[in-house]
């Protein structure tokens, strides 16, 4: 039987009466518990991982697809993955219910589009070598569960972000993490636990596919984009470190070359 425990009712009481500290105490003894619930998911975020390294291998993309908070989360992770790892944008997408309106601003009832999503999808030129990931706490958003059924019906990978078991979402998917959290600190507040349960997933999917795909050498960036001085200055650190040379050399490389993958391969010809 699925049961939302999403929108259960808080273990705490009359909120309001609470001091300062009370709430930030209580609040972080609730967060606690959330890296908790994800390791119990790990042999589901692998099957996942998986499956996307190799149709990225094979020249696919991932998606994200989600409404709200959810939304937001997946775009968040998409739009970080070109500037981080180097990849084109449009390799990771984030896709949100009401379009890009609707990252700043909610729109009234998107998530309930049992068509747009597809109608998203299909903006991309969406193809079986492709990964599309739903993100939806409740696990019960049409705009995510109807576009993964469509991906399903052609052969589309598909995979799932969701904070309550046995969902219409999770069901839907063929690859799906379910994060049980529990009842939130505010009651139904899925911004909150299930929030930082989905954006502790989708770090650990993202930047252990790129690396799988082969965007960090050691432990370090070597295809970011150098996009302002902090990460040009992190870049000939890195560059310098390498190849035991100094500062400034390690500076002109970089300068020379633009990434330091390409300088580090160029002097050591």
């Amino acid at each position: 039987m699925f049961t939302k425990t999403t929108e259960s009712d808080s273990k705490y009481a009359a909120l309001e009466k609470m001091t300062v500290n009370e709430l930030l105490q209580n609040i972080n003894a609730e967060d606690k518990t959330v890296p908790h619930a994800v390791e119990k998911v790990i042999p589901q975020i692998e099957k996942l991982v998986t499956i996307t390294v190799e149709r990225l291998k094979s020249g696919g993309r991932l998606f994200y697809m989600g409404a709200g908070t959810s939304g937001r989360l997946g775009i968040v992770d998409a739009s970080e993955c070109p500037p981080t790892f180097g990849v084109e944008h449009g390799v990771v997408v984030g896709l949100i219910a009401g379009g890009d309106s609707a990252i700043r601003k909610a729109v009234e009832f998107a998530e309930d589009d049992t068509e747009q999503g597809w109608k998203d999808l299909q903006a991309y030129q969406i193809t079986n070598k492709d990964v599309v990931i739903g993100i939806a706490a409740s696990g019960t958003t049409p705009y995510v569960i109807e576009a993964l059924k469509k991906c399903n019906e052609n052969n589309i990978v598909t995979g799932a972000i969701t904070c309550n078991q046995q969902s219409p979402l999770a069901l839907t998917a063929k690859f799906p993490i379910e994060i049980v959290v529990g009842p939130e600190f505010v009651t139904g507040s899925t911004r909150m636990k299930s929030g930082t349960a989905q954006k502790l997933v989708l770090n650990m999917i993202s930047t252990s596919v790129m690396i799988q795909l082969g965007h960090v050498k050691g432990n370090k960036m070597v295809d970011m984009q150098l996009s302002n001085n902090k990460l040009i200055d992190r870049g000939a650190r890195m560059i310098a470190n390498e190849l035991n040379i100094d500062f400034e050399q390690a500076s002109n490389l970089l300068e020379k070359y633009g990434s330091v993958r390409k300088a580090v391969e160029q002097y050591k010809k």
